[in-house]
C-alpha cells in the first residue's frame, strides 16, 4: 500500500494505468474503494489516481473533522499533486469530492486542466439540506445495507467516521457557510457539472434542484457545461456509469 505524508499523517493513495493523470475523489462517508471498478475502466486511457482523505478508508484517522472539511481535503490533494509533480491533472469528484475538486482548481489553477463535478450541492448548503442530512444519517445508521457500505468503506470504526463527518457538516453550516474560499468566477479549468434528475436527496430539497443550482454556478463561472441524466440516483456517476464514462471521455479529450 502506498502513502504520502500530510501534517504528519499518512494518506493512502493508489495509481493504475498510463497516460495523463486523472484523479478521482470520493465523497463524504465514502472512500476510494467505492471507485475501484471505475478506476479500472479509466485506466485503459489514463493514469488513474485514487486517494482516501484523512479520516477515511485506509488513511490515518482524525479525532475530529475540521468544519471547513472540503477546503481541508483540497489542501491534501494539492499537497499530493505537488509532491508527485503532477501537472495538467483532470479531476472527477463526486458528491463531497466535487466540492473538493472545485476547491483544488480554484486554489491551484496551475495544476488542474479539467474538472467534472458530479452530484453536489452547489456553492453552499441551505437549512433544508442540513435537515435532510440529519434525517438521512440517522436512518442510514439503522439500515443494514448502509451499515454494510460504511463498514466496507472504512472498517469496524465506520460509525466514528460517519459521526465525525456529520458533525463537520453541521459546524460548516454554522461557522463557514460557503464551500469555496474563492469566488467561482475565478475558475480557469474547463468544467462539466453532472447529476441525476432522480437524485432523491437533492430533489427532495427543491424541484429542479440541479437545473437551478448548476445554472447559477455556470452563469458566474462564465464557461462550462451541464449534463443531467434522466435516470439514476446519487451519485450519478455510479448509477449511470456507462453513460457517464462515455460523456466524461468526450469531455476530457
Amino acid at each position: 500500500m502506498a502513502y504520502f505524508r500530510f501534517e504528519n499523517k499518512n494518506i493512502y493513495f493508489e495509481e493504475s494505468g498510463n497516460g495523463s493523470p486523472l484523479l478521482i475523489l470520493h465523497g463524504n462517508t465514502a472512500s476510494s474503494k467505492m471507485y475501484a471498478d471505475v478506476a479500472a475502466r479509466y485506466a485503459s486511457e489514463y493514469k488513474v489516481i485514487l486517494i482516501d482523505f484523512l479520516g477515511h478508508g485506509k488513511s490515518d484517522r482524525l479525532e475530529i473533522f475540521p468544519a471547513d472539511l472540503w477546503f481541508y481535503e483540497a489542501q491534501q490533494v494539492i499537497a499530493f499533486l505537488n509532491e508527485k509533480d503532477y501537472k495538467d491533472v483532470s479531476i472527477i469528484g463526486s458528491s463531497g469530492g466535487a466540492m473538493v475538486a472545485i476547491n483544488v482548481a480554484l486554489e491551484a489553477p496551475e495544476l488542474v486542466s479539467k474538472v467534472i463535478a458530479d452530484s453536489f450541492e452547489g456553492e453552499h448548503a441551505g437549512d433544508a439540506f442540513t435537515d435532510n442530512l440529519l434525517r438521512d444519517r440517522a436512518m442510514a445508521k439503522e439500515n443494514p445495507g448502509a451499515r454494510g457500505f460504511y463498514e466496507y468503506m472504512h472498517g469496524t470504526d465506520w460509525e466514528q467516521v460517519v459521526d465525525n463527518d456529520t458533525s463537520a457538516i453541521l459546524r460548516h453550516a454554522k461557522e463557514v457557510g460557503g464551500f469555496f474560499h474563492k469566488p467561482v468566477n475565478e475558475l480557469k479549468a474547463d468544467i462539466l457539472l453532472t447529476g441525476s434528475r432522480e437524485d432523491k436527496f437533492m430533489y427532495s430539497i427543491a424541484d429542479n434542484y440541479y437545473e437551478e443550482v448548476y445554472g447559477e454556478m455556470l452563469s458566474k463561472i462564465g464557461h462550462g457545461k451541464i449534463h443531467l441524466f434522466d435516470k439514476g440516483d446519487h451519485p450519478a456517476m455510479i448509477s449511470n456509469f456507462d453513460e457517464f464514462y462515455d460523456l466524461s471521455i468526450g469531455f476530457l479529450k
